[in-house]
């Protein structure tokens, strides 16, 4: 997830795997398909409203709808958004609750004891993660043969594109100078498509800060940059825009397209390529 997250969603990002494993909810097995699904965490939001009827979804968090950060915004409009209020999933009462919120200091602690099926997902580091989480999901909202066509879907675009990167080497360079290193879904992305990450020839971890000097020294051959970041709306931002980049290609994608492990990842693959064709680099080194 990117720095300029806010802090509301980094708790609406976490999954029971990570900071929330002694969420409250208890797993009850399924008895038939799930009609009151409530989502409460941005990326279980994405894989419900590409995989359940709509009809089927009782909730989903605020970040659905937001362009911004949502791959299915479009598609989220309209439906009801539960506003971390444990009053209002209690009053769905929930057949399956997709995604389980922080609890420290949050109204959602109401919550602790109840009864509900959960669907857990692990976090995305790579395009298996996000095949086993697709499958999951439409399991658990009783759509299995949807998973796996949109499954083979993603395979099918995916072996079109091949590996135009051909070994250029790729910063994917962030507000304030974040750059994404090893280990990411990024990373994934990028050695997918033939580039090699700058993290892994700078020996960074999967988040680092790098300075312009540090750009400069290390010359990519490419940058990648968010969407969101091609204005100057901030310092944060202000420094991408640094003349000393300048003649550094760069490949821009949505934040929406990274920020969680869905089939976004596709759509990011091919913009991603297509760039690549259309901007040759100039080898650096």
């Amino acid at each position: 997830m990117h720095l300029r997250v806010s802090l509301a969603l980094a708790l609406a990002l976490i999954t029971p795997g990570g900071a929330a494993a002694d969420a409250p909810y208890r797993s009850v097995p399924a008895t038939a398909k799930p009609q009151r699904i409530v989502s409460l965490n941005l990326c279980a939001d994405q894989l419900l409203v590409l995989l359940a009827d709509r009809s089927q979804i009782a909730g989903v968090t605020r970040y659905a709808a937001d362009p911004g950060l949502s791959a299915v915004a479009r598609q989220a409009k309209g439906l009801p958004v539960v506003r971390n209020s444990a009053e209002q999933v209690l009053a769905i009462n929930p057949d399956l609750v997709f995604g389980t919120p922080a609890f420290a200091s949050s109204p959602l602690t109401a919550l602790r004891g109840r009864r509900y099926r959960t669907l857990e997902l692990k976090s995305a580091a790579q395009f298996a993660d996000i095949v086993a989480s697709v499958r999951q999901t439409a399991a658990a909202v009783g759509h299995p043969a949807r998973g796996e066509a949109l499954i083979a879907r993603m395979r099918a675009d995916l072996a079109t594109i091949g590996r135009p990167g051909q070994g250029a080497v790729a910063a994917y360079y962030q507000r304030r100078g974040f750059m994404t290193g090893t280990g990411t879904l990024v990373d994934d992305l990028m050695r997918r498509i033939g580039l090699v990450n700058l993290a892994t020839r700078l020996g960074r971890p999967a988040l680092s800060q790098v300075s312009l000097e540090e750009m400069i020294a290390a010359r990519p051959d490419y940058l990648i940059v968010e969407a969101g970041t091609q204005r100057v709306e901030d310092q944060g931002t202000e420094m991408l825009h640094h003349r000393v980049l300048d003649a550094i290609p760069r490949i821009v994608i949505p934040q929406s397209w990274t920020v969680c492990g869905g089939p976004a990842y596709v759509r990011a693959a091919q913009a991603m390529a297509r760039q690549i064709a259309t901007r040759p680099a100039t080898k650096q080194k």
